[in-house]
């Protein structure tokens, strides 16, 4: 099969060709029909994931078609349409018997643990605890716009963050998984205020219900993001959501929050690039909480199935950019730069 590979972290990824994986045991192959280019790809190419053991594949959010399935899998077969989440759990830990499948004691995930969707086809392990069939009608690029972005937003949002309607929320950062956050806050009811740095992505995070946009290039000195959200919504956001995965943002995040406001970390923070000095003065003194969000297991995606399905929510709108893999090296390589947001979609059989 063609697939995107680098050899070495940080060296320029290649498309060429390499062996079809071959269906694990209680596992499945899928043939890849879309998969997204996050920014989670970016930081496993540099390095910054220590499950990752070069020459490697990346790509973990994607949707096609189960063309084998290993032995012991009952609920699937050659020809069903379906995604996964990021996130593939084994099952059987006490994580995964307690619902919580998104934190399993054993998780894989196509892209770090093994190779990933930037190809033809995919291998995706316990395949009866993982795979989500899709609605007929759900096309393939919004299906694999949930499988990490929307999905972790979705979850971060309204399960993480527990928003309501006429709450403040504050979004940082307006990638494919900041938009989603803003567009998921502002169906919930919530007025949003969406902070970046890229024009274009704020007038996307208006097109998806933010109230209020900032643009953080006016913003300088320290604390004075949080001082614009803070002073756009009364008395601080009710919760607040790093989306981006940086210590600027992170910490923004938290001190533009009322008191008994909620954070939830979004945006991957490497530890290879430090861990960010967090006001506690703030979280102690306004009896703040600080949550964290890792994606969403596979038996909670019906109810987001059925807001997509139903338009209340429309993850397509987030697709700005389709490419196919002869276009990816170029894209991940080039992702630690300025984004005008959206998501960017792989096509393989381009």
């Amino acid at each position: 099969m063609r697939a995107v590979i680098f050899d070495e972290f940080g060296a320029r990824p290649q498309v060429r060709d390499v062996p079809d994986p071959v269906p694990p045991p209680g596992g499945a192959v899928i043939r890849v029909e879309a998969t997204g280019l996050c920014r989670s790809d970016w930081h496993g190419w540099q390095g910054h994931d220590p499950d990752i053991s070069p020459p490697h594949v990346p790509g973990h959010e994607f949707a096609g078609v189960v063309t084998a399935v290993g032995t012991g899998v009952t609920g699937w077969r050659p020809g069903d349409r379906v995604t996964a989440p990021f996130v593939c759990a084994c099952g059987r830990c006490p994580a995964c018997l307690a619902g919580d499948q998104q934190v399993c004691e054993r998780q894989t995930q196509p892209g770090f643990t093994h190779w990933g969707s930037f190809a033809e086809y995919v291998a995706v392990q316990h395949a009866d605890v993982n795979l989500v069939r899709l609605p007929d009608g759900l096309d393939y690029p919004t299906a694999a716009a949930l499988g990490c972005r929307f999905a972790t937003a979705f979850r971060a949002v309204v399960g993480q963050g527990r928003v309501a309607a006429g709450e403040w929320v504050a979004v940082h950062g307006c990638g494919g998984v900041g938009l989603s956050a803003v567009m998921i806050a502002a169906a919930a009811g919530a007025q949003v205020v969406a902070v970046d740095i890229a024009p274009g992505a704020l007038d996307l995070a208006r097109s998806c219900g933010a109230t209020v946009c900032l643009d953080g290039r006016t913003l300088t000195g320290p604390g004075a993001v949080a001082a614009a959200v803070r002073e756009a919504t009364g008395g601080g956001a009710h919760l607040s959501l790093d989306a981006l995965g940086s210590h600027a943002t992170c910490i923004a995040s938290i001190e533009n929050l009322r008191r008994r406001g909620r954070h939830v970390q979004v945006g991957l923070l490497p530890a290879a690039q430090g861990h960010p000095a967090l006001p506690m003065d703030l979280v102690i003194g306004y009896e703040l909480e600080l949550r964290g969000s890792h994606g969403m297991p596979a038996h909670a995606y019906p109810d987001l199935l059925r807001l997509v399905t139903t338009g209340v929510l429309r993850p397509a709108e987030l697709i700005t950019r389709t490419i196919g893999l002869a276009e990816v090296p170029d894209a991940l390589t080039t992702m630690d730069g300025p984004a005008s947001g959206g998501m960017c979609l792989i096509h393989p059989g381009r």
